[in-house]
């Protein structure tokens, strides 16, 4: 009798997406965290998303990843991709607010 994966496949695969979730979780985590300790004029000064929206977007995302809609669902794509956008666009415009580098 022939097969066409490995006996472990599974065991590789649960590893690969445990991987994914804590690197999603904590992603979404950090963005959220972030969001929160912010001031809500600088969002508004920025030009982005109001404090509520990206606290409320992050958050979702959050508890759908976690609740076990898991990493691999549109949810958890979705939650990495919002999470990236603060941590990247948001996140860098706010720091350049605070340190009087920006181009506004």
């Amino acid at each position: 009798m022939a097969t066409a994966a490995p006996i472990f496949v599974f065991e590789i695969r649960y590893v690969i997406e445990l991987i994914l979730l804590v690197f999603a979780l904590v992603l979404e985590g950090v963005a959220l965290v972030h969001a929160i300790t912010q001031r809500s004029d600088a969002f508004a000064a920025i030009g982005t998303l109001p404090k509520g929206g990206w606290i409320a977007i992050l958050g979702v995302c959050l508890v759908l990843t976690l609740v076990g809609f898991g990493v691999l669902s549109i949810f958890g794509l979705i939650g990495i991709a919002a999470g990236l956008i603060y941590l990247l666009d948001v996140r860098v415009g706010l720091r350049d607010l605070h340190d009087g580098k920006g181009s506004w």
